[in-house]
């Protein structure tokens, strides 16, 4: 299939497009790298990992959606404060429902459910996505990133569980004869587990790239690569906004 009729794939289902994205393209673990500190620190076990992808995950939807619905209202020298102050109301509604309703999760996630405010993958998606696009693909977008991270943090989680505990969701799954290895269930495995799945990533990307897949991806959180970035992105609205200030300066002093 060309390029073109790539693109004409994408323009009719932006949906499927959107999730397929957010769970492989640009997996915001495996492939993006961001939002290391939940996905180090709560991944201890799989309802752990998985209770934090989907409490992110409906965050970054809601926010997702508000940002796309006001984005021609938000001035854009000011979207970030904008974007905490949307982002931080949906944390604390989710932090208030599961301290209510699921106590056992709230204890487990403690600290990193009001830390959500500052993720990167969320801030990341609000600048590069939500806030250029409508309101049915940004919440796909979302949508797909929070899957992608659920499904991440539920693997690490998993693995670290497996082997430190004989354990799968609390279920004991390993033979008796068979020795916990109690340093996956610590700080240094979640290094381990997450480089190993890294890595494992990253030769599947080898091996398709040498098939002739195309397996490129965007660098980071933004919608362009920020190492590549000169004339688009970041970049040119950083160069619009000196404009802009200086024409400002020259009329005040005019």
């Amino acid at each position: 299939m060309s390029q073109i009729d790539e693109k004409e794939v994408k323009r009719e289902n932006p949906v499927a497009e959107r999730l397929i994205n957010g769970i492989v393209k640009e997996n915001p673990t495996f492939v993006l790298m961001l939002g290391m500190c939940p996905t180090l620190a709560v991944t201890t076990s799989a309802i752990n990992g998985l209770g934090m992808g989907l409490t992110t995950m409906v965050v970054l939807a809601l926010s997702n959606v508000f940002i796309s619905l006001l984005r021609n209202i938000i001035p854009d020298k000011v979207r970030i404060p904008a974007f905490i102050v949307i982002i931080a109301s949906f944390v604390t509604m989710v932090e208030l429902l599961l301290q209510g309703f699921l106590p056992f999760l709230y204890d487990a996630l403690g600290i990193y459910i009001p830390l959500i405010v500052v993720n990167c993958i969320i801030l990341g998606r609000a600048e590069a996505y939500a806030y250029k696009n409508p309101v049915i693909p940004s919440l796909f977008d979302g949508i797909g990133m929070g899957l992608g991270f659920s499904v991440a943090l539920t693997c690490i989680g998993a693995v670290r569980e497996l082997l430190g505990a004989g354990e799968i969701f609390g279920i004991h799954v390993m033979p008796d004869s068979f020795v916990p290895v109690s340093i996956f269930i610590m700080a240094p495995g979640a290094f381990f587990v997450l480089a190993t799945l890294t890595a494992i990533q990253n030769k599947v990307k080898i091996i398709g790239e040498r098939k002739g897949k195309d397996m490129s991806k965007i660098q980071s959180g933004c919608n362009s690569d920020c190492m590549n970035c000169a004339d688009t992105g970041c970049a040119k609205r950083l160069i619009d906004n000196k404009n802009e200030t200086a024409g400002e300066e020259e009329k005040n002093n005019a």
